[in-house]
């Protein structure tokens, strides 16, 4: 992901405590990380969907920005990159000109995103999908079995981190023992400048963090550098004998990595949290599942959407050009709001409502659209299928015990805690 630059914490801007109607239309800024954290998001994006779909700030924490918020007018960038590009970013802020990490194949556009992007796609293919689950479910298994019962816990550590953690060791073929790690380089790749001072580190340290990732993974694509071919089921062998890939730079087998730590980590990791949440706020819902298990698939569908685990990708305009009757002039920040897109009424009947039996499930924005489509995003679906079988076999109900920490994050839409507590069925 390209690392924004940190500065100190700038004060709040107060919007997460006021009337999103209250706010001049023009002063209505979505990227403040208070809005998330807090879960005060809602009304603004509302609005803005409602007013002034194509919403230009003038002034932001990362500078001047266009919000793109309903999904239509989101899928017409993600479908024209030659004309909004994400080759500057994919977040809102810019690159650190001092730590110029490149966030791999999704900052590429045309023959060469395809290139690199073919030589990781059989990882997460049907085919290596169907070899895996055995292993996810014996994971699933043996995490969900070891849980407490009748006490509080926090399912973000003891789940959400753990299966996925799990899953990208296996991804990686990265000492399982060490797992925990690619969750720490994850969080420190999309770290927002709050979140570096909270836990204490310094810029330095983040980067220090980040470089010692790529030192670690550059001696596993030594050792499997020449495998043969039958050997490249793993991301790392993939990339260190794929002809497109295999003369990338350190930089950017870094960002090559992040792009692969975070999109395996973050997407899965908070909607397995968010499910949870949903369900917990939605009991007629819980109840319709408990009624029907033949619903999960469907329902897992329903929780990507509803989560919204990256909140916004950005692109940057490669020319002066139009959208939704707005001029966008070359080298402005064009920001797609998924988490508004997942939410637009005029798209999606009933958004605001979370429904496990929502017909056409899949059609959402939380893995994106077009040529940078999520390849993972079968396998994302795969992970939670299979936890919540498991669940619903054991357990009557996961509860929510007290209110959930989120994220202060504008991009990482997810959960620093979640205090839980599991009742079996009678």
């Amino acid at each position: 992901m390209t690392a924004p630059a940190i500065d100190a914490p700038r004060p709040s801007l107060g919007q997460a405590n006021a009337d999103p109607y209250s706010i001049p239309l023009e002063k209505i800024d979505v990227s403040d990380s208070e809005l998330f954290e807090t879960d005060t998001l809602w009304g603004y994006f509302e609005r803005l969907r409602a007013e002034d779909p194509i919403h230009y700030c003038p002034e932001s924490e990362f500078g001047p920005y266009w919000s793109v918020t309903r999904f239509d007018d989101i899928v017409q960038v993600e479908k024209n990159p030659e004309i909004f590009s994400s080759a500057r970013s994919i977040v809102i802020g810019d690159p650190d000109p001092d730590f110029p990490l490149e966030a791999g194949f999704i900052t590429m556009d045309g023959a060469r995103h395809n290139a690199h992007r073919n030589v990781v796609k059989p990882v997460v293919a049907p085919r290596n999908l169907n070899r895996l689950e055995p292993k996810i479910r014996e994971r699933v298994v043996e995490i969900v079995e070891g849980l407490p019962v009748g006490e509080s816990f926090d399912w973000v550590d003891r789940v959400s981190i753990e299966l996925t953690t799990g899953m990208l060791a296996t991804l990686f073929d990265f000492p399982y023992e060490q797992r925990r790690k690619l969750t720490f380089w994850s969080d420190m790749a999309t770290a927002s400048p709050e979140q570096v001072g909270a836990v204490g580190i310094t810029e330095e340290e983040r980067q220090a963090a980040l470089m010692q990732c790529l030192k670690e993974f550059t001696e596993l694509w030594k050792q499997r550098e020449n495998a043969p071919d039958g050997d490249r089921i793993d991301l790392i062998t993939a990339l260190a004998n794929g002809e497109a890939t295999k003369g990338i730079d350190p930089m950017e087998y870094l960002g090559t990595l992040v792009l692969l730590i975070v999109g395996g980590n973050d997407t899965t990791r908070n909607s397995i949290s968010g499910g949870v949440l949903a369900l917990n706020e939605n009991p007629a819902e819980y109840q319709k599942l408990r009624d029907d298990p033949s619903l999960i698939p469907n329902m897992v569908n329903e929780i990507i959407r509803w989560q919204t685990p990256l909140a916004h990708m950005r692109r940057t305009a490669t020319q002066d050009t139009e959208l939704g009757g707005k001029s966008v002039k070359k080298g402005d920040r064009v920001v797609m709001w998924y988490v508004s897109g997942n939410r637009d009424e005029s798209a999606i009947d009933r958004a605001n409502e979370f429904l496990i039996d929502r017909p056409n499930s899949r059609h959402h924005l939380s893995f994106g659209w077009g040529v940078h489509f999520c390849m993972g995003s079968r396998l994302a679906e795969m992970q939670l299928r299979i936890l919540w079988e498991e669940l619903l076999k054991r357990f009557h109900r996961v509860e929510v015990v007290g209110e959930p920490v989120r994220v202060r994050s504008n991009f990482v839409k997810g959960f620093e805690t979640l205090n839980v507590r599991l009742h079996p069925w009678p």
